[in-house]
């Protein structure tokens, strides 16, 4: 039983970076803006975290320096793909690529060390301890004693972003520009700005992600710390069809996955394999979503 409670627990808490960076990918995948830069935006949300926490000695200060740096990233990707109009795939790459190498140079220059970085001076996000919900039998030791950012996450930012998307004028427009972007443009509303605001809101949402992944789950930063967690994120929403509801129970069963594997390293399986599950996951995610895509095409041609 205490081994379910741990990976269940577990799950919640590793669940949230991702499902918070496909959050912020579902306003720029209803804008039909393909954004795979939300690793690199983690990444440096996740770096400048801990920058912000460690010199200030403040969390507030660590997330505000998260949300500064993963908003500058979404700013660089819309210049690029809004204005300049280079390819979003090959934009997002690069992106990508210059988080990891920029992370990686900066830590060893501001801190001159090489892998982790573990300070006292880093502090965490608070948690939320409450008596009487450790006390429900099962569920309190699960859902209790988790930082504050996976609570909002789950019952305001999550219901939120459904409403926003989907029962708002904003969310109209921001679906009816991904459907034809000519459209918007003839009505008054400029296509380009909604394209813009959904990727900076994808930045800051990443931001958030970041913060949780380096003083939310742990307190510390390591090199490339993301770890694929933006493509997993992207496969969430490729295979959610873009709906909110759905991306927080695949971000769960991703987080499952991660715990399980770590659950497994109890029993002496190499990490090498258990960090495989969560991967292999989204392989077979992306494998069954096609085929539901295949059959709904012959059925519409037949």
């Amino acid at each position: 039983m205490n081994l379910i409670i741990e990976i269940i627990s577990t799950a919640l808490s590793t669940s949230v970076p991702i499902i918070l960076a496909a959050f912020g990918g579902l306003f720029t995948w209803h804008a039909n803006v393909f954004n795979i830069s939300m690793e690199g935006m983690m990444l440096v949300s996740a770096f400048t975290t801990v920058v912000g926490s460690y010199f200030f000695e403040s969390w507030q200060m660590g997330m505000l320096f998260g949300l500064i740096g993963s908003i500058a990233i979404s700013l660089i990707f819309a210049f690029f793909v809004l204005k300049m109009k280079t390819g979003e795939f090959i934009t997002g790459i690069a992106i990508n690529t210059f988080a990891a190498g920029a992370t990686t140079y900066f830590m060893r220059q501001l801190f001159n060390v090489k892998g982790s970085l573990i300070s006292p001076r880093i502090q965490s996000m608070p948690s939320l301890q409450l008596d009487w919900l450790e006390s429900i039998p099962f569920l309190g030791p699960i859902i209790n004693g988790h930082p504050f950012v996976l609570y909002l996450t789950f019952i305001v930012i999550g219901p939120v972003i459904s409403m926003l998307i989907f029962k708002t004028p904003f969310g109209l427009r921001l679906r009816a520009c991904g459907q034809d972007s000519k459209v918007i443009d003839s009505v008054g509303v400029k296509s380009g700005r909604l394209k813009m605001l959904a990727i900076v809101i994808c930045g800051a949402l990443c931001g958030i992600a970041g913060s949780y992944l380096s003083i939310g789950i742990m307190r510390m930063y390591t090199e490339n710390m993301s770890n694929g967690r933006g493509w997993i994120s992207l496969a969430i929403i490729i295979v959610s069809g873009g709906r909110p509801l759905v991306v927080m129970l695949l971000g769960l069963v991703f987080g499952i996955m991660n715990g399980l594997g770590l659950a497994l390293q109890q029993f002496n399986v190499p990490n090498q394999l258990t960090d495989m599950l969560p991967y292999i996951a989204v392989l077979f995610a992306l494998f069954f979503n096609s085929q539901r895509a295949i059959r709904f095409s012959k059925k519409r041609s037949a």
